[in-house]
């Protein structure tokens, strides 16, 4: 269960819990929560025992560079605690766990992205006890992950849906510099656009709700059900928690469990992946709350409406108002009811007749919001001759002096406009269709493969992974050894003969995940779009791979939208949907261009450079004009610069 405060442990406790997740103060992906200092932790730790309940801590961002020595004080004092496991994204937090705290047990987040069987057997091979799996899986690609999986999975069941693939939305970051990768996500996918000119949630998800399943999930053999919810009240973890303790310990009471799940206050609820369609999964209304009628009449001191649901001195109702942007909410205290009508006696500014009303708690239960017991306090700074080796020891590159130029593309009519000569690598990004159709003989092809790089895609489905093998193995016998990695598990379709790069979707932003991704055999990596010049400046990696022009994927997911594929934000910002290989694909519609600071970053030491021209109709005029901004280091005019100058919050 999710664990956010005080409150919310002792009801999962309560509930029937086996375990909880929650965040410390800092490196957890739910950052609006009141999360926990260390002393707390080590109290929960302690009260968990009594209950017979495993604790596992979130430690589930991107770091930065400098974020590097708080990171190693807050794994010391992990260690030398009784925690069950540590939830981890990023891959420099595992080589540091690896390294000099191999004692603490490691669960890969759902950030991570492991979609399929390769995944987990990475992660087998790299020592990792359990991954959290996609939530966008079917049941069948789950049953068939399970069969080969030699390590524990978990699965999301019940809760808040992301519209992007975890650990593959920047939309958050695009906007504000709020990453969802840093634990402060805006949630832009609760926004409404404008398609057509009519203002729609075009990408609000439904809540998750999987308690049907949990018999074929026990028989597939999951290891851990987990709920979303580390935003939400004691009363919804414990009413949830209560519910899938019923129906696990006796599934004839499935029907009960359900009952009780009516009133987790949450959006309304869709199967996904594991319904027979997906169509219905995006919801018309972004709120939580049970919806219980709508207002009938208004006064300076009370709303009149009618309802089925009895209401309650205690009660917490919410109001969804005409524009949905204000949040009025309040406690019922004074009321007078005549049948089915309640006439609520509350601050009415800024209701209005035919808003409509939700129930958002109904109060009944409490719970301590102060943790018994003591503990005694731990030492929670790592020795610091040890922790200066430990950094230091990550700050040793090769650099790289010669300047290479990478292009990347997605439409094979490029290959008609690109003059091969004027570039050093040249990467691939090709639906299955089209490798399908790809002709590996072409002389001109053949002739240039020394530069040609294929790129995995970011989603590879269990059913499709023997497809990209056979793809792979055949591409080998005829010479294609360079390959570029979406998710670091790929390594597992290539023979010792490739060579592979890391692209922008397998994150690096501090010098112990460049350390762990080069230790893996990565040629090069490929930095992060939403990453920031001066992160890059603080790290020692000057061989990465800087992305100069692109347009970042906002939304990456496997969940069909209803929109144009034009459409707009309320600030009149606008953005492209692309669908190719069954995924939705959102970008905004001018590129990020950084040639500008091209001379900057060589001043810097950096010489790799990528120019990402998927999305981009073919041109050879346009690649010209490119790469003649980045010799002259110049600013292509519609281009923006993301969070480089502004910042990664």
């Amino acid at each position: 269960m999710p664990v956010g405060n005080v409150e919310a442990f002792y009801a999962a406790m309560e509930g029937g819990a086996n375990a909880v997740y929650l965040g410390l103060k800092t490196f957890n992906a739910r950052g609006r929560a009141a999360n926990f200092n260390n002393y707390q932790l080590l109290l929960i730790i302690n009260e968990a025992k009594r209950y017979n309940a495993k604790v596992y801590v979130t430690l589930n961002t991107v770091i930065k560079n400098k974020e590097l020595n708080e990171l190693l004080d807050t794994l010391w004092f992990l260690s030398l605690t009784k925690i069950s496991a540590v939830i981890i994204q990023d891959w420099g937090t595992y080589y540091l766990l690896k390294k000099h705290f191999p004692k603490l047990v490691i669960h890969g987040s759902t950030q991570m992205a492991h979609h399929n069987s390769l995944g987990a057997i990475h992660a087998a091979k790299l020592g990792i006890e359990r991954i959290i799996l996609a939530r966008e899986l079917t049941l069948n690609e789950l049953e068939l992950i399970q069969k080969k999986s030699p390590i524990e999975t978990e699965v999301f069941v019940h809760g808040a849906l992301c519209y992007s693939f975890s650990g593959m939305c920047t939309f958050s970051s695009y906007l504000s510099g709020a990453g969802a990768n840093r634990g402060l996500c805006a949630q832009p996918c609760r926004r409404f656009f404008s398609v057509n000119n009519e203002k729609t949630l075009a990408f609000s998800m439904k809540d998750n709700q999987l308690i049907d399943f949990i018999p074929q999930l026990t028989k597939f053999g999951v290891a851990s059900l987990k709920i979303e919810g580390r935003l939400k009240s004691g009363e919804y973890v414990y009413t949830v928690a209560r519910a899938y303790r019923m129906a696990i310990d006796n599934n004839s009471k499935l029907a009960e469990a359900k009952e009780l799940l009516s009133f987790d206050m949450g959006r309304p609820k869709t199967q996904w992946f594991y319904a027979p369609k997906v169509s219905n999964a995006i919801s018309e209304n972004p709120n939580t709350g049970l919806l219980i009628g709508t207002v009938e009449k208004v006064t300076d001191s009370s709303i009149l409406f009618s309802s089925l649901v009895q209401i309650q001195k205690g009660n917490r109702l919410r109001i969804r108002t005409q524009n949905d942007q204000e949040q009025l909410a309040f406690k019922v205290d004074a009321f007078k009811q005549l049948d089915h009508k309640y006439e609520i006696y509350t601050n009415t500014k800024g209701i209005n007749i035919g808003n409509e009303i939700f129930i958002a708690a109904l109060g009944n239960e409490k719970f301590p919001a102060k943790l018994k017991g003591s503990a005694k306090p731990i030492n929670d700074k790592m020795p610091l001759n040890q922790k200066k080796k430990a950094i230091a020891a990550l700050r040793v590159f090769e650099v790289k002096k010669k300047q290479q130029i990478f292009v990347r593309i997605n439409n094979l009519e490029w290959l008609r406009k690109i003059r091969l000569e004027d570039i050093d690598h040249l990467i691939l990004l090709l639906t299955k269709q089209e490798l399908k159709e790809f002709r590996l003989n072409t002389p001109f092809i053949q002739k240039n493969k020394y530069k040609i790089w294929i790129e995995l895609p970011q989603f590879i489905s269990e059913t499709d992974i023997d497809f990209y093998r056979t793809f792979i193995a055949n591409a080998e016998r005829k010479g294609y050894c360079n390959y570029s990695l979406s998710h670091l598990s790929q390594k597992e379709l290539l023979s010792i003969k490739s060579n592979f790069i890391t692209n922008e979707n397998v994150y690096c932003y501090n010098d112990a995940a460049s350390k762990f991704l080069y230790s893996q055999g990565a040629k090069w990596v490929i930095g992060s779009f939403e990453n920031e010049f001066d992160n890059m400046l603080s790290g020692a990696n000057r061989s990465q791979i800087i992305p100069l022009y692109y347009y970042p994927r906002l939304f990456y997911s496997r969940q069909p939208v209803k929109t144009t594929d034009t459409f707009f934000d309320d600030d009149k910002n606008m953005y492209n949907r692309h669908l190719k290989n069954g995924i939705t694909v959102v970008v905004p519609k001018n590129p990020v261009s950084l040639f500008q600071y091209s001379t900057k970053l060589k001043a810097k030491g950096f010489n790799q450079f990528l120019i990402d021209l998927s999305f981009e109709n073919p041109s050879q005029n346009l690649l010209n004009r490119l790469l003649q901004k980045l010799k002259k280091s110049e600013k292509e005019e519609s281009g923006t610069t993301f969070n480089f100058k502004k910042g990664l919050k």
